[in-house]
């Protein structure tokens, strides 16, 4: 028996509720697979289009008649956390009991803490919200002095916020306490919600998104699974990908991972976050590895028989 936390990306959620109700659906039956192979199981997820939907929601009804405040970003956090927690507990539910298994599902409200001096405080880089014109941006940060707005890619103005690195994990305890009871727990959804402490030790919500691998490893680094999974749209790490000599990855080495992404074999805004989170689970104890792997062959990549595998 292993311990593993799994990482769902964006793939594994849809873009609309009806949409991630039906693909759920899928995810249910890999996290079930494991369970029934008599593995102990913790769930992280994305949350990079419910975060989204939930800001603009808000922000266009705050600002249009519709009489509810602006809703501050942790709060879009925790609230997203709350509905894809609930459709993947009763998809998991419902799939466990069609495998005969008696189990208990729980969503963990995450906070994770990040550094108030994290480098990318200074940088935000993070687009979230609606579209505004360049007149709207600049009179909102003139207002809300604390609010950045960059030009994004030639279709408007958005707000953007820091993507800091998680430190620690505000409910491990609860999250480690759960798990050991055999409950199958969903914790870190959508990287968590940032936080940091004041000077009374304290914890105070800031307007910023965590990568969710970054969180998945630091989640399983502190709970100390045996193994971290992030599942992806792909069955295997490629190199050259899309060109005629693509080749795929089966095991590597954290100094062959470090190696490749110094070359720029990974892209920035999809396998490199992966491959770091990976690299950086298994260098934490000997004997841990990662995997990623697509989410309709999880199953089979304890076996080797799909999936890219990181190891010290």
């Amino acid at each position: 028996m292993a311990r593993i936390v799994v990482a769902l990306g964006g793939n594994a959620l849809g873009n609309t509720p009806e949409e991630q109700l039906e693909k759920v659906t899928y995810a249910a039956k890999s996290i079930v697979d494991f369970v029934k192979q008599g593995h102990e199981v913790i769930i992280g997820h994305g949350n990079g289009p419910q975060v989204g939907m939930i800001n603009n929601a808000m922000d266009f009804s705050s600002k249009n008649g519709g009489k509810t405040p602006a809703m501050p970003f942790p709060e879009c956090g925790a609230m997203s956390q709350g509905y894809i927690g609930y459709h993947l507990q009763n998809a998991i539910l419902r799939e466990a009991r069609k495998q005969g298994l008696d189990k208990n599902v729980a969503t963990v409200i995450t906070q994770v803490e990040v550094s108030k001096t994290d480098k990318a405080f200074e940088n935000p880089t993070k687009p979230i919200g609606s579209f505004m014109s360049e007149e709207e941006a600049k009179d909102l940060m003139a207002k809300k002095p604390e609010i950045i707005c960059k030009e994004d890619a030639g279709r408007g103005w958005r707000r953007v916020v820091p993507s800091p690195l998680p430190i620690d994990i505000v409910e491990k305890d609860a999250i480690l306490q759960l798990v050991k009871n055999g409950n199958i727990v969903i914790a870190c959804g959508g990287g968590g919600i940032p936080v940091v402490k004041n000077g009374e030790g304290d914890y105070e919500g800031v307007a910023a998104v965590i990568d969710k691998d970054f969180a998945s490893e630091k989640l399983a680094e502190l709970v100390d699974a045996d193994c971290l999974f992030i599942l992806t749209a792909i069955d295997r790490v490629c190199i050259n990908f899309n060109k005629p000599d693509q080749k795929e990855l089966k095991e590597i080495t954290v100094a062959e991972a470090e190696k490749l992404a110094g070359e720029g074999h990974f892209a920035p805004g999809s396998m490199l976050p992966k491959v770091v989170a990976c690299k950086t689970f298994a260098s934490s104890k000997e004997g841990r590895k990662a995997i990623i792997v697509s989410l309709e062959k999880a199953n089979l990549a304890l076996t080797g028989e799909s999936g890219t595998v990181i190891v010290k």
